[in-house]
């Protein structure tokens, strides 16, 4: 009976060393491992788009559709015309709402879900990025800047609510931006990321941005340089900075929020520079070859006006094999991606190259 009772009593003393043994030290790890795996599975969620790398042009087409009536809905929601009705305002709607491709919030959903993300988590941010675009044509436009009257087939912003509604409509745009992105955004998304993605949106406005870029515009206006290397130099960095810095906050906004590492963050950040750099090239090479009424803009102004282009530097055909160079180093840097879960990007950078307006 003795025996039995010992054997009991050390079977017990076994089982509670080992259950303590189980919470102290493996269950922590254990659930540590389960959290991570959680979190991962929950936020890597399959993209929404059909598109593969083997999908038709057609198919993009029609997935850029949807995602900008997903966008225009959300725009208008985030700037509704509410009492008392203010001109600033319709201003501000009335560049923001004007149509357009919607390339910059589309790459930034398109990231997001690349990395895992959802669209919906995206779409703050999405339309952050077309309201600074919006406020960055609507300044480009003024007589001060590049003092033009038609922009999407319609009249300029200034010509519609006068410079100073159109001044005011630039600071809050940006402003807007800033705010929706904070508000907006999925309380499910850490704050850190949200902070790091306002401030891709102030890099890409600010001095290492878009006004960086447009005051190396201006002051290129009518310069002569020693050698076309130079031009190209100068020229080049206008367009990093006035072109590529947004839709390099696009992509990169889109992949932090949708959780990418660092990375893949860098590895987008290089495609966006590429795709925005080819975006100008194409526009110069479209400003010297098409007509007003087929870009929906005053064709062949720079060139009155005597800026730097692309054309202007390099002639028309080499700016088109350059451009064609720099499409296939943006489908390089999306290599280590899974090319069905990168076909949008994919398809991006060819429809940006052969665009035609």
């Amino acid at each position: 009976m003795e025996n039995k009772e010992v054997l009991v009593y050390t079977f017990i003393s076994i089982f509670i060393s080992l259950q303590f043994l189980f919470w102290r030290f493996i269950w922590p790890r254990l659930n540590a491992a389960m959290s991570s795996l959680w979190r991962q599975t929950s936020h890597r969620d399959p993209p929404s788009h059909t598109l593969t790398a083997e999908s038709f042009e057609s198919e993009f087409l029609s997935y850029m559709k949807r995602k900008s009536k997903l966008v225009n809905k959300a725009l208008e929601e985030a700037v509704p015309l509410c009492e008392p009705v203010l001109k600033i305002r319709e201003a501000m709607r009335y560049t923001l709402l004007s149509g357009g491709k919607r390339i910059r919030p589309m790459i930034c959903l398109a990231a997001c879900e690349l990395v895992g993300g959802k669209e919906s988590t995206a779409m703050p941010a999405a339309c952050a990025i077309e309201m600074i675009h919006a406020s960055s044509l609507i300044q480009d436009d003024l007589p001060c800047m590049d003092d033009d009257s038609l922009r999407r087939g319609k009249p300029t912003n200034h010509k519609v609510f006068g410079e100073n509604i159109a001044i005011l409509a630039v600071d809050a745009l940006i402003a807007l931006a800033i705010k929706h992105t904070v508000e907006s955004t999925s309380s499910e998304v850490p704050p850190v990321r949200v902070l790091r993605a306002v401030l891709e949106i102030v890099k890409a406005v600010g001095t290492e941005g878009l006004v960086a870029g447009q005051a190396a515009d201006l002051a290129g206006e009518g310069m002569s340089f020693d050698n076309d290397e130079a031009g190209l130099e100068h020229l080049e960095f206008i367009h990093i900075h006035k072109t590529a810095a947004l839709l390099e906050a696009a992509v990169v906004m889109g992949a932090i929020v949708g959780g990418a590492s660092d990375e893949e963050i860098e590895s987008l950040r290089s495609y966006a520079r590429c795709v925005g750099l080819m975006f100008q090239v194409v526009d110069d090479v479209l400003d010297v070859t098409k007509s007003s009424e087929e870009l929906g803009k005053t064709a062949g102004k720079d060139l009155i006006s005597g800026k730097l282009t692309y054309p202007k530097v390099m002639g028309v055909e080499k700016s088109r094999d350059y451009a064609d160079k720099l499409n296939r180093e943006a489908r390089e840097h999306l290599k280590t991606f899974d090319s069905d879960k990168a076909a949008p990007l994919l398809f991006l950078a060819d429809y940006v190259f052969n665009r035609q307006n």
